[in-house]
């Protein structure tokens, strides 16, 4: 009996520790504009990879200002597969030096990922 649960209870490590999963990475992580006048739209794509043994899953992201927008891609992305988000900040209203933090929530061992927007609104 003694030597089932320890066969069994080895294997199941086996098992978690095999566990395959989605990674994800950004070509870059900080998107960094150029000087901008106040009231222009800004938009751009950010690629990415999944670089791990599962299908990547974007499924949702939070943003601390809705002027920061994404737009995820909908279906799965596969093992080294490649696509894009597209990335929007509204500059309506803003002033100065503007960083903004991006989670994304995945499927990744992590199960969140972030990205960063820097602009000096003019």
């Amino acid at each position: 009996m003694k030597t089932i649960l320890i066969l069994l209870a080895m294997s199941l490590s086996s098992a978690i520790v095999n566990q395959q999963f989605a990674e994800l990475y950004f070509d870059k992580k900080v998107v960094k504009f150029p000087d901008t006048k106040e009231g222009v739209l800004l938009k751009e794509y950010v690629r990415f990879t999944n670089t791990g043994k599962a299908p990547l899953i974007l499924e949702n992201y939070k943003v601390s200002c809705p002027c920061t927008q994404l737009v995820l891609p909908k279906d799965p992305i596969p093992p080294g597969g490649r696509d894009s988000l597209l990335l929007t900040f509204d500059t309506k209203g803003k002033s100065y030096y503007q960083d903004r933090e991006i989670v994304i929530f995945t499927n990744t061992r992590k199960k969140t990922e972030t990205l960063r927007v820097k602009v000096k609104v003019i």
